[in-house]
């Protein structure tokens, strides 16, 4: 989850579903990305983000959608890009079990400090959206490998 859903969490989603591919099991997983707020709902994600995906050799794209409290039913696992998009849907959480489920896409990263978000690309250049999927990589890398451990796959 980021703000918008056209930047940080269209390109983790692409990330997570290139790897999750890469690994054999789309079979196994509904990946989707939202953001806690509406102003891009229904817009493809940003053309800079396309674009460094493009590079990367990494699909980006869907549709912006808001984050919608059903959607803690419906999903394992809820990673935000930073602080204020986990206190956001802390907020919506219906339960104290729901919000466990909220995590920092980062907190996945090793090398990564205590708390660090993804950087908003949004009002930067070409390299900011290529730094933001490289940092997607890694945490996706480490998510995908803690999610077949917890599934014995």
């Amino acid at each position: 989850m980021c703000l918008g859903n056209i930047c940080r969490s269209p390109t983790a989603e692409g990330v997570f579903r290139h790897l999750v591919a890469e690994a054999g099991l789309t079979a196994k997983f509904e990946i989707d990305s939202a953001g806690t707020a509406d102003y891009h709902s229904g817009d493809a994600p940003d053309h800079r983000a396309r674009a460094a995906g493009r590079r990367a050799g990494i699909v980006i794209d869907g549709a912006a959608r808001p984050f919608m409290r059903s959607d803690f039913a419906r999903f394992d696992h809820v990673i935000a890009m930073d602080a204020s998009n986990v206190r956001d849907l802390g907020y919506m959480a219906p339960s104290p079990e729901a919000a466990t489920k909220i995590r920092l896409l980062r907190s996945f990263d090793p090398e990564a400090e205590q708390g660090a978000p993804v950087p908003d690309p949004y009002y930067g250049d070409d390299a900011g959206f290529d730094h933001v999927l490289e940092l997607c990589r890694v945490a996706c890398r480490n998510l995908l490998a803690e999610i077949r451990r917890e599934r014995r796959w």
